[in-house]
Parts: C-alpha cells; sequence; structure tokens
C-alpha cells in the first residue's frame, strides 16, 4: 500500500508547478484531484453536479470552484470548495502538488491540486452543488474500456479534439461520462503517476512530458490572448 503511495508521491512532486503561472492575469479557480488507495489499486474521487446548478448541470467534475479572496492560495480554494461540496475535512488531505493548470470555457485559469484521502472517506454530499459522488480506477484514464473523443472550438478559432469517457460504476449502477478538462486532467494525472502510454492518442510528447504539457498550456493561453486582442 505505501510503496504504492510513495512512488506516486515521488512521481508527482517532480510535476510540481508551485505557482509557476500563479501571476497570469485571468480569473483564478482550482480543483481537487482526490487520490485514495482502494483494493490495492489508485482511484480517482469524482463528483456529479447538480441539477439545479446554472453552469453545467449534471455534468462530471472535481470538487472545485471560484477562488474568494479569503483563500491564500490555489490550494486554499481546492480544500475550502471540496469542504463545501463533499464534506472533506482539509486536514483529512494530504496534498501532494498543483499539476499544469488548464483555462475553462469562462476562460479561469484552473489549478488541479493533487491530494490523498482516505479510502474510508465517506462524503456528506451538498444537495445544492452535488448529486453523486463515485470513484474511478486512475488506470482507466489510460486503458479505458469505452472510449471516444469530441470536437471542440479551440481559443484560437480552430478545431480540437476533447476526451471523453464512459464509465460504468457498478455500485451507482449507472455510467458517467467523464470529458472536457475533468477528463484533461484525469488523463494528465495518470499519465504522471503510471509513466505508460495510453491506449489512445495524447497531445503531449511522453518522452518529455513536463515540458510538453507547459508548452500546451502556454500556446493555448498565447492563442487566448490574440483572440482577446482581435475582439477589441
Amino acid at each position: 500500500r505505501e510503496s504504492l503511495k510513495e512512488q506516486a508521491r515521488l512521481r508527482l512532486r517532480e510535476f510540481d508547478i508551485g505557482d509557476k503561472f500563479s501571476h497570469l492575469p485571468l480569473r483564478k479557480a482550482s480543483v481537487l484531484l482526490p487520490l485514495l488507495l482502494r483494493g490495492g489499486q489508485l482511484h480517482l474521487l469524482l463528483t456529479l453536479r447538480s441539477m439545479q446548478l446554472r453552469r453545467s448541470p449534471g455534468e462530471v467534475c472535481f470538487p472545485g470552484g471560484k477562488r474568494e479572496a479569503i483563500d491564500k492560495d490555489e490550494i486554499a480554494t481546492a480544500l475550502r470548495e471540496a469542504k463545501e461540496e463533499v464534506g472533506l475535512q482539509p486536514e483529512k488531505v494530504e496534498v501532494i502538488c498543483r499539476l499544469v493548470p488548464g483555462i475553462d470555457k469562462m476562460n479561469h485559469l484552473v489549478t488541479p491540486v493533487v491530494g490523498f484521502i482516505e479510502d474510508t472517506f465517506q462524503a456528506t454530499p451538498n444537495p445544492h452543488e452535488v448529486s453523486k459522488v463515485f470513484v474511478v480506477p486512475l488506470e482507466y484514464f489510460v486503458k479505458p474500456r469505452n472510449y471516444n473523443t469530441l470536437p471542440y472550438k479551440t481559443p484560437s478559432g480552430g478545431s480540437g479534439r476533447l476526451h471523453c469517457f464512459i464509465y460504468d460504476d457498478h455500485e451507482h449502477k449507472m455510467s458517467f461520462k467523464i470529458w472536457g478538462l475533468t477528463a484533461h486532467f484525469a488523463v494528465f494525472l495518470a499519465l504522471v503517476i503510471f509513466g505508460k502510454r495510453p491506449t489512445f492518442e495524447v497531445d503531449y510528447d511522453l518522452d518529455n512530458l513536463i515540458a510538453s504539457s507547459e508548452n500546451n498550456f502556454m500556446s493555448l493561453y498565447a492563442s487566448l490572448n490574440e483572440r482577446k486582442k482581435s475582439n477589441l
């Protein structure tokens, strides 16, 4: 058990970006990527957003949200949001690192914060925000049974592809669709920890994952800036 966790910790710390991108002039948000060990395998905890929400109702995501004035950094945002959404106490999270951020459709800079939680954690979902909490084996995000891609428009107006996973959850007797930025973060986390090729195409140089992921992010950020300028 501990050796699996320790290997994951070591790999993740190599990829810790700290506050490298915190200076960028975008509104900030964070998500918590909660890892737990179950049945000798790493799992990732995810939530299904409530149908009452205005933004992305009924979609799968990680606990998280927008930065507030009381948050001292991206980690504080992720921990506060996880407590509000699923009742996860901040002191019950062993925070390991921050990974390369993404940019959501509202143009927030979204930082993924990775932490270990106990597999005994019992979620108490806030019904206004979360309708279900479930776990997926992390390996599913490099070796999925049900995977496809969805086309989307990039910030610069080009076209790209989004990962889309369908996960059949036996505990809830339902299938969850995991796509977009949530799938992007889950795939990257799995690539970092397992260090092996996925069974599908990814936009990274897998032999140089750190530089490649940062370059991808910076070109996304640059294309967003270009679009802003052209809209002025």
